[in-house]
């Protein structure tokens, strides 16, 4: 007979910033054996403790995402808290931070699915890189590179070429990090979907253009390149060469976020970007 594990820990993933390491003390002091202190040094797929009902992250999106890339498939929610600049994925702020802890150590929250999308990076026969992410994967050119050609193909067949500085795919999730900042759209987490948005464009006539998520994306670097990287999550950089490949589609494993209230996230984007209406 399997040994079920009781669920009573709260993890704590804190980035290495005074603040919020300050923080992370004062609750253990608050709160004792009933929280654990997670190493965010760990690589990701790192062991983590079994009796975790989720992990708060302290610190800014960057630290929730490598909180994310930590999880990897295991079914650990996660608890955004804002201590960076923007904080997009914080669900929480850090003066309702212990009444926060409280609702989830009582049950009292709500999770909602992110979708990820899996990036593989293909050399030949050899796959260089094969990595979740749940905000974006960019190709970049170097600052004094010529423009990228990107050549996306949707379901095996040829879209376009985008002659761009670079090329954003991004989760709905990833629609208001650097996609929003290259003229994407917001889309709802909820919406099933895949963004692509161009970086500074050649020809005004490539646009942002959002995809069902359900499509198999494959992207080819055309002229080549030279200098040109891709990114994932911001985390994770690959130099490319003119043979390279990037296919890229909807993972399976999504990540678990606890919100406390059904229409958090639009509280929390009309307060990020300071529409009317927008508390702090």
């Amino acid at each position: 007979m399997a040994h079920t594990v009781e669920k009573k820990r709260i993890g704590i993933f804190v980035k290495p910033q005074d603040d919020a390491q300050k923080k992370a003390g004062e609750l253990v002091k608050t709160f004792g054996d009933k929280v654990a202190i997670i190493d965010s040094r760990q690589n990701a797929g790192a062991r983590l403790p079994d009796d975790l009902i989720c992990i708060l992250v302290l610190g800014g999106d960057g630290t929730f995402l490598s909180a994310a890339r930590l999880i990897g498939d295991r079914d650990i929610p996660l608890l955004g808290t804002k201590f960076g600049e923007v904080g997009f994925l914080a669900i929480t702020l850090e003066e309702h931070l212990y009444e926060a802890l409280e609702k989830v150590f009582k049950g009292a929250y709500i999770i909602h699915k992110r979708a990820r999308l899996n990036i593989s990076l293909v050399r030949g026969d050899s796959t260089l890189a094969n990595v979740d992410v749940l905000n974006d994967a960019v190709i970049n050119k170097s600052a004094l590179s010529r423009l990228a050609s990107c050549a996306v193909y949707l379901d095996n067949t040829y879209l376009t070429t985008f002659r761009a500085d670079g090329l954003i795919v991004a989760t709905p999730t990833g629609s208001t990090a650097y996609s929003l900042a290259a003229g994407g759209p917001v889309v709802h987490p909820a919406v099933p979907s895949i963004i692509l948005t161009p970086i500074c464009p050649f020809t005004l006539t490539n646009r942002p253009l959002l995809i069902p998520d359900t499509t198999a994306i494959e992207i080819r670097l055309e002229d080549s390149p030279e200098d040109i990287v891709l990114t994932l999550d911001g985390q994770e950089g690959f130099e490319m060469g003119p043979d390279d490949r990037i296919f890229i589609s909807k993972s399976p494993r999504a990540v678990k976020v606890i919100s406390f209230e059904e229409q958090s996230y639009f509280n929390v984007l009309k307060t990020r970007l300071h529409w009317s209406g927008g508390r702090s």
